[in-house]
C-alpha cells in the first residue's frame, strides 16, 4: 500500500545493511510515521509484545524475521528451539504467530548450522510473500459481495471493527482488502470505522489507512454500530480475525461479538476475512478453548492522543483507585457468522465449509 505516494510493506529487510528488519511503530500512528530498526530477537519480541507491531498475520512475519536475526548470532539447534519458544509466548491468542514460527523452525531444523542464516531470511521472506498474495486473493473473493450491494443500492456502507488492513498484515489487509479493491475499481464505498477501544486501532490505524488510500470513512464510537444497523445505515459488516476454529468460531478484537449480535438482529450480513494461517483445526469450541489475552489495565484507564499544540500526551480517564479489566479478544460463535472470506474463496462458517476449502487441514 502507499503512504503519500510511496509504496510500503509493513515489514521489510533494511535495504542498506541487508540484514536488520524494519517495521512501523504502530503505537505512534497516526500522529507520527516512525520506522523502527530491529537488530535481534529480543527487539522483535518486544515490538510484538508492546504492539509496536500487531495484527495476526504481521506478528507471525515479524517473529519469523526475529528467528532470522537470532540465527545470525547463534545458529545452533538449541538456540533455534529457544527462540521459537520465546517468541511464541509474546502474544497468546493469534494462531498465525505459532504457525509462522513452526514453519520457519521446520525449514531450519534439519539444516547444518552454517546454512541456517540464509535459509531463515529466505523462509521469512517467503512467509511475507505468501501473506501478500493471500491477502490480495482475499480481496478478490470479497469484492463481489460489495459489487452486488453497489449494483442494488449505489453506495456501499461497510462497518468494520479493529484494524484488519495492511498494517495488520504484510500488505493489502484482510477485511480491508475487498474495500481497497472496490474503491480502486470506482465503487462508491463508505466505511464506518469503529474506534475499537481500548487501544483505538480503528480510530488510529484503520482511519489512517483508509484516509491515505482515499476511501470515504467515518469514525464512530464502538457502541454506535447497533444504532447504525437499526437505521439501515450498514449494508455489510466485514471484520478480520486472530483465530478461527474448525467449526468456524471466530476470535477477534474485543467487541466483535457484540457487533455480530447486532448484525444478526438487524439482518446485516456479517463476514469474516482470514488467511489460511489463521485457521486452527486443533480447536473446535472457540469460547471454551481459545486463550484470551488479558492486557494491562492502563490500556483501559489511560488514553494517548495529540494535544492542540502538537504534543503526544497520555492522560488518565478513569477515577483514581478504580481497577480495570482488559480482555483483548472475544469469540463470535459460528452461528452468528454469515460466512468466511479466504484466499481460496468464500464459504459458510462451519466444519464442512472449511473442510471443503482446506481438505488438507482436516
Amino acid at each position: 500500500m502507499k503512504i503519500d505516494g510511496v509504496s510500503y510493506r509493513s515489514v521489510w529487510v533494511d535495504r542498506e545493511d541487508g540484514w536488520s528488519v524494519r517495521i512501523f511503530d504502530q503505537t505512534r500512528l497516526p500522529w507520527a510515521i516512525e520506522i523502527l530498526r530491529l537488530v535481534d530477537e529480543d527487539q522483535a519480541a518486544q515490538a510484538i509484545r508492546s504492539m509496536q507491531t500487531r495484527g495476526a498475520p504481521l506478528i507471525g512475519a515479524v517473529a519469523a524475521y526475529g528467528v532470522a536475526l537470532a540465527m545470525r548470532r547463534d545458529a545452533s539447534t538449541a538456540r533455534l528451539d529457544h527462540v521459537v519458544e520465546m517468541l511464541g509466548k509474546t502474544r497468546p491468542t493469534a494462531i498465525n504467530l505459532h504457525w509462522a514460527l513452526q514453519r520457519i523452525r521446520a525449514a531450519l531444523h534439519n539444516l547444518p548450522a552454517a546454512d541456517r542464516v540464509a535459509a531463515a531470511y529466505a523462509e521469512a521472506a517467503a512467509i511475507c510473500d505468501d501473506d501478500v498474495e493471500t491477502c490480495r486473493k482475499i480481496g478478490e473473493h470479497g469484492l463481489p459481495l460489495l459489487q452486488e450491494i453497489a449494483g442494488r443500492k449505489g453506495r456501499v456502507n461497510v462497518l468494520t471493527h479493529c484494524n484488519a488492513g495492511w498494517l495488520a498484515t504484510v500488505d493489502y489487509g484482510t477485511a480491508l482488502s475487498p474495500i481497497f479493491q472496490a474503491h480502486d475499481l470506482g465503487l462508491d464505498v463508505h466505511v464506518w470505522v469503529d474506534e475499537t477501544r481500548p487501544r483505538n486501532q480503528g480510530a488510529a490505524l484503520t482511519a489512517f489507512e483508509l484516509g491515505k488510500h482515499g476511501v470515504r470513512h467515518t469514525v464512530v464510537a464502538d457502541n454506535a454500530g447497533g444504532h447504525l444497523m437499526q437505521h439501515g445505515k450498514v449494508d455489510i459488516c466485514i471484520v478480520g480475525t486472530d483465530r478461527v476454529t474448525r467449526q468456524g468460531d471466530v476470535a477477534n478484537k474485543i467487541g466483535t461479538y457484540l457487533k455480530a449480535l447486532a448484525a444478526r438482529d438487524n439482518g446485516v450480513p456479517f463476514w469474516v476475512a482470514l488467511p489460511h494461517s489463521t485457521l486452527d483445526m486443533q480447536v473446535r469450541d472457540g469460547v471454551a478453548e481459545i486463550p484470551i489475552e488479558e492486557r494491562a489495565d492502563a490500556e483501559v484507564t489511560d488514553l494517548t492522543g495529540r494535544t492542540a499544540d502538537g504534543r503526544i500526551e497520555t492522560i488518565r480517564v478513569v477515577a483514581e483507585g478504580s481497577p480495570a479489566a482488559n480482555p483483548a479478544f472475544d469469540v463470535t460463535p459460528s452461528r452468528l457468522v454469515t460466512g468466511l472470506i479466504t484466499e481460496r474463496g468464500r464459504t459458510e462458517a462451519s466444519e464442512a465449509g472449511i473442510a471443503a476449502l482446506y481438505p488438507e487441514k482436516v
